[in-house]
């Protein structure tokens, strides 16, 4: 209902359907809200001695959360649409199908990694100075054509290759990974981050909090 209230629906889904977030993002929203103020009403406590009476709502929790497209449609400009897990008015900044059956995301936010994309990943020069993509306003408003010249690439690769280019370039990428991969994700892995608690069913995985803590000194 408060994604709803709050217009996260109108940006978020396909340009057909708008989708809700796969996990309870305004109770998320509102809890880390809630969790920063009662340590701003502890500083105060320890700095006046008096408390404080907080007060926080999910419908202000996620309108803040709103801000880049609330803003972006500031004094009734057309909002960012939806467009699905790809960015609304930057591109390519999205998801691609590989070779392999599989996606990878990738996201170009200047002319120099275009042109670093174009080289390296494309594997076509040309590209960087074709009148149809050679500046962010234009790759947008021109995604559905350069989507295909991408997706022909890709399409002969497997998703290593495809990472492995992306690398090269320094252009920012990732695996669209489902949530086996993430019970298994390397760098939790490599940071520590899970361990087991008990329970009266037996032992059961969790993860720490995010966040790590050391001394100023180390």
């Amino acid at each position: 209902m408060i994604q709803s209230e709050t217009a996260y629906l109108s940006v978020t889904g396909t340009p057909d359907t708008p989708v809700k977030s796969g996990n309870s993002i305004a109770d998320i929203s509102a809890g880390m809200y809630a969790y920063s103020n009662i340590l701003a009403a502890i500083i105060q406590r320890d700095k006046t001695g008096e408390g404080a009476h907080i007060d926080v709502s999910m419908l202000e929790s996620l309108t803040e959360w709103m801000g880049f497209p609330m803003y972006y449609a500031m004094d009734g400009a057309p909002p960012p649409p939806r467009s699905s897990a790809s960015h609304a008015t930057i591109y390519p900044y999205g998801p691609f199908a590989v070779g392999d059956d599989q996606e990878v995301m990738l996201g170009i936010q200047n002319e120099r990694e275009w042109a670093l994309f174009c080289e390296h990943v494309l594997e076509q020069t040309n590209l960087a100075t074709d009148s149809r993509f050679n500046t962010g306003t234009v790759r947008n408003a021109n995604r559905q054509e350069l989507k295909q010249i991408i997706l022909q690439v890709f399409a002969n690769l497997t998703t290593p290759q495809v990472l492995e280019r992306l690398e090269k370039a320094q252009i920012a990428n990732a695996k669209a990974n489902q949530i086996s991969d993430l019970w298994a994700h390397p760098q939790l892995q490599a940071r520590h981050r899970w361990r087991e608690v008990g329970s009266s069913v037996g032992p059961l995985p969790a993860l720490l909090p995010p966040g790590q803590h050391g001394s100023a000194h180390g």
